[in-house]
C-alpha cells in the first residue's frame, strides 16, 4: 500500500460526523481542500486581518461547495434531503470536532448555516447560506512563519450556539490555513427539531 495514495491528508469534522466523514473514505474526507475565504469567489486576495498570510486560491464554485470542487467527492454535491442528519435544536450548544491528519498553521475557522427558506433540492450555493458566519474562531499570531500559536490542537473542538431554525439545514465549516492558499470544507447535515 502506497502511503501517498491512501494516507489521510489534512482534516475532517468527525463529530458530529460531516457528510464527507460519513460517505467517503477517511483519506478522501480529509482532503476536501480548495481556496480559502468563502464566500469570496476570486483568487489572489489578502487576508484583511493578517496581510502576510499566503493569498488565496479561488474558493469552490457554487454547486461544488460540499466537495470543495474535488472530483473524487462530487457525490457530496448532490442536491436533496436524503443525507444522514444529526438532530439538533435552536439555541443548542453544538460542539464541533475537527480531527487533523496534517495540521497546518491556522488563521481561522468559519461556520456558515443555510438561510431560512433555503431549497435543499437546489445545489448548495453561496445564496443558500447566510452571508456571514454564525461562529468564527480566529488565531491572531503574526506573521505566520514566526507565530508559535497557530498550530491547532488535535483534535480541535469548537462550541457554537445554533440560531433559530426548523427542519433540515446544512452547516458549512471552513478551516482556513495561514501558510497556504487553501481552506478545508466540511458540511454537516442537521435536522432542527422542537
Amino acid at each position: 500500500m502506497t502511503q501517498s495514495k491512501v494516507a489521510p491528508r489534512h482534516g475532517t469534522v468527525s463529530e458530529p460526523a460531516s457528510r464527507a466523514h460519513i460517505y467517503l473514505a477517511e483519506w478522501q474526507s480529509a482532503g476536501l481542500e480548495s481556496g480559502k475565504f468563502f464566500p469570496e469567489t476570486q483568487a489572489g486576495l489578502a487576508d484583511p486581518s493578517a496581510p502576510d498570510d499566503v493569498r488565496n486560491d479561488a474558493p469552490p464554485t457554487d454547486g461544488k461547495i460540499a466537495s470543495a470542487g474535488q472530483d473524487f467527492a462530487a457525490e457530496l454535491d448532490k442536491p436533496g434531503s436524503d443525507w444522514q442528519k444529526h438532530s439538533v435544536a435552536a439555541g443548542q450548544r453544538l460542539t464541533i470536532t475537527w480531527s487533523f491528519h496534517a495540521p497546518h498553521k491556522t488563521r481561522r475557522w468559519n461556520y456558515f448555516l443555510t438561510r431560512e427558506g433555503w431549497d435543499p433540492n437546489a445545489p448548495l450555493s453561496r445564496a443558500q447560506f447566510e452571508p456571514d458566519p454564525i461562529h468564527q474562531v480566529q488565531n491572531s499570531g503574526q506573521p505566520y512563519w514566526s507565530a508559535d500559536d497557530l498550530l491547532p490542537e488535535n483534535p480541535t473542538r469548537h462550541t457554537i450556539v445554533l440560531p433559530q431554525r426548523q427542519g433540515y439545514h446544512v452547516l458549512l465549516s471552513v478551516w482556513e490555513v495561514a501558510d497556504t492558499a487553501k481552506g478545508f470544507y466540511q458540511v454537516i447535515d442537521l435536522n432542527f427539531t422542537g
